[in-house]
């Protein structure tokens, strides 16, 4: 008589797949949301002066790209004298519409009144420095007329929220602060770049602040 060959292949039990499958998802999904954590700017409290107005997220000033690095911070002037932070703000968010054809933005606007408006999160980039925009957070800062200089107030809270990047972001003011005209050599900040006295002594007293900052208890 011939023996039936008995499979030596064993049954898995249904449940125990559907409990691996489960558990890898549910691992999968809590490497994903580790990963978005990481992101440098992620969950980051902004200083009690500066007032968070996101720009809508669209193809010319606020694509949504994650910012995974952050390794300076540039500083840029607005070339529009005497306009406001939100003037300015509203400017970006108005090439929305891509009639202009300009990819144009910033995260923070620093205005003539010392005022700071968030316009991109710290977690995407901004369209403001070329290749940097991958690896940087960019602050535009307004100004009163032509030269470009910017007025004391407005000078003093660019160097207080330069420095509060610093601190926040690990970065040395020395070499990781610089103008937009050191990346693709646009006259941007004007002033800063026709006085380079003047840019030193910018890094000069974020350097000082950031020092400032550490020591308080």
């Amino acid at each position: 008589m011939a023996r039936t060959r008995r499979s030596s292949r064993r049954r898995v039990n249904p449940r125990f797949v559907a409990l691996c499958l489960t558990a890898a998802l549910a691992a999968a999904g809590g490497a994903a949301w580790w990963f978005h954590q990481e992101l440098p700017g992620s969950g980051v409290e902004l200083p009690d002066y500066v007032e968070e107005q996101l720009i809508p997220v669209n193809e010319w000033s606020r694509p949504g790209d994650e910012l995974k690095d952050i390794r300076g911070v540039v500083i840029h002037y607005v070339g529009n004298p005497g306009t406001t932070a939100h003037a300015n703000r509203n400017y970006f968010a108005s090439l929305s519409n891509g009639a202009e054809g300009t990819y144009a933005s910033s995260h923070f606007v620093v205005g003539l009144e010392g005022e700071v408006v968030q316009c991109v999160p710290l977690t995407e980039i901004a369209y403001a420095t070329k290749e940097r925009n991958v690896d940087t957070v960019s602050i535009e800062v307004c100004h009163p007329d032509d030269t470009g200089e910017f007025s004391q107030v407005t000078y003093d809270r660019a160097v207080e929220l330069t420095a509060w990047l610093c601190r926040e972001f690990r970065l040395d003011p020395e070499t990781e602060v610089i103008r937009h005209y050191d990346v693709t050599g646009k006259i941007c900040p004007k002033y800063y770049v026709e006085h380079p006295e003047a840019w030193d002594a910018f890094r000069a007293d974020v350097s000082a602040a950031v020092k400032a900052m550490e020591e308080e208890p």
